[in-house]
């Protein structure tokens, strides 16, 4: 009888546990922001600002190599205050290259900002798609495979980047008709 009661409450326990246990799905985000083409139009122009930020700041520098070059070979030939506004323009150049670098490229610069602005929307669109996907499919945890997570075996089953996808795209498209309505 006693081993009876034991039994029966591991088999009472082990029922529990597996009507509660929690399905896992994984999703790839870096993967469904590829798939995007507002995403890739988004990365463009980014790109192209961070293009022209790159080449005015390569400009700056050349300006800077050849006055600090004209200013050393003057150097000698350069008297009093002569000397002294010719070294603080050579200064004050490099200083201004340094301030854009940082401004611009530093870790909460202009580029990080604009980063930050970009990913955000999308963020939160494939928030909500991930949030009813997994309603919809009973999912307790889902995780994103992208985001330094090692998954050194995942069957495609609980693979769940395909379906977010196409919910997003899903209501990409319903936006793309809607507009393209609204244009004819």
């Amino acid at each position: 009888m006693k081993h009876f009661k034991i039994i029966f409450t591991f088999a009472l326990l082990l029922l529990f546990g597996l009507n509660n246990a929690q399905k896992i799905g994984v999703v790839d985000t870096n993967e469904i922001l590829n798939k995007l083409p507002q995403y890739k139009e988004a990365e463009a122009r980014l790109n192209s600002q961070i293009d022209t930020w790159e080449s005015e700041l390569q400009s700056l520098q050349s300006e800077y190599e050849r006055k600090k070059a004209a200013f050393e070979s003057e150097k000698v030939l350069l008297i009093g205050d002569q000397l002294k506004l010719r070294e603080k323009e050579v200064a004050d150049l490099d200083k201004n290259i340094k301030t854009t670098t940082s401004l611009r490229f530093g870790a909460n610069g202009e580029i990080t900002k604009l980063r930050t602005n970009l990913v955000q929307p999308f963020q939160d669109q494939i928030w909500g798609a991930i949030k009813t996907m997994s309603e919809k499919n009973g999912l307790g945890i889902v995780l994103d495979k992208s985001n330094n997570i090692s998954v050194i075996f995942l069957q495609s089953k609980y693979d769940y980047t395909e379906k977010v996808l196409s919910i997003l795209l899903k209501g990409t498209d319903k936006k793309e008709k809607t507009n393209s309505k609204g244009k004819k």
